[in-house]
């Protein structure tokens, strides 16, 4: 029995084989870093914990990367048909000529199907919008907004640097273009209850959205959490909480909603706590055998009907 539905299933069946998911960095910035919003950034942020395609030096050209990437898969997996994942910071952070400019770089590849663009849901506008919507006319496109928590008491205590609200707004601007969404957010992020948390869960279902990538908060070094964590004002959430939370978390979820991702991946040079997060094969498979044991499965207590 399929208890969830897995991102990669989705594009199996949408494309008839599997997509591999190429991730690049484009050397955008991030308007709560560089002084437009905040300097502070996310106190939860080091972008090299999670985005291990981050270059240091920037340098590489974007059509380098992808080719490597593409290469790497064909090699290993022995792939055909991949999907671009602009990763690294806010990637609609720039003029819209810029964007285009490095949009573009998908166009020097045959076997790519698809397009994925991560951002912040205050970097969008209209014109943005109808940039990355002419990329449709070729390709599946997603927009992955960072929401991280329904919550504006949360936002505001990690230094979001956006409400709730302003997702929603873009939300509903995004849902007239040939653009499919995904939300990430984030279980366990401070003050939050497991209620608050399950609420996040409802409102991706009442708004239909169409993936959505779940990470575990964890500690990483040269961020303000560390610090919150040093001083005991933090205590990350051991593995069967967190496998606890998940399942529930997905029994509240439309089964239609595809899931990234269940977990998160920190090198081990940047990591703090917990360490559970550096075994993420295991923890995705705890929650697989957890769904088995409880005998549930995504959307069983959803909200919000099909």
């Amino acid at each position: 029995m399929q208890r969830y539905l897995k991102f990669s299933d989705y594009l199996k069946e949408r494309f008839g084989e599997r997509v591999h998911r190429v991730s690049v960095d484009a050397g955008f910035s991030c308007p709560n870093r560089d002084g437009r919003i905040s300097d502070r950034g996310c106190i939860y942020c080091n972008n090299q914990a999670f985005s291990f395609q981050s270059r240091t030096d920037d340098k590489i050209p974007l059509d380098v990367q992808v080719k490597e990437g593409i290469d790497a898969a064909r090699r290993r997996f022995k792939a055909q048909k991949f999907m671009v994942y602009f990763q690294a910071y806010t990637n609609t952070y720039a003029p819209k000529e810029v964007l285009k400019e490095r949009y573009d770089v998908v166009r020097r590849f045959d076997d790519l199907v698809a397009i994925s663009i991560a951002t912040r849901p205050d970097c969008m506008g209209q014109q943005i919008l109808e940039l990355i919507d002419s990329y449709a006319d070729d390709y599946e496109v997603w927009l992955e907004y960072g929401v991280q928590s329904v919550h504006d008491q949360t936002l505001d205590l990690i230094n979001r640097g956006h409400r709730y609200e302003e997702f929603l707004r873009v939300f509903q601007q995004t849902r007239g273009y040939r653009i499919k969404v995904s939300a990430h957010v984030i279980i366990g992020l401070p003050g939050e209850t497991k209620e608050m948390m399950l609420r996040t869960a409802d409102e991706m279902s009442r708004l239909r959205i169409d993936a959505i990538k779940i990470h575990p908060l964890h500690i990483v070094k040269k961020t303000e959490m560390e610090e919150l964590f040093t001083r005991g004002m933090y205590k990350p959430l051991e593995l069967d909480a967190y496998v606890e939370l998940l399942v529930s978390f997905l029994e509240r979820l439309r089964p239609d909603i595809a899931i990234q991702r269940l977990s998160a991946y920190c090198p081990a040079s940047l990591l703090i706590a917990p360490g559970w997060v550096s075994q993420r094969n295991k923890v995705e498979n705890m929650i697989e055998q957890a769904l088995e044991k409880r005998d549930t499965f995504q959307g069983r207590s959803c909200r919000h009907a099909i």
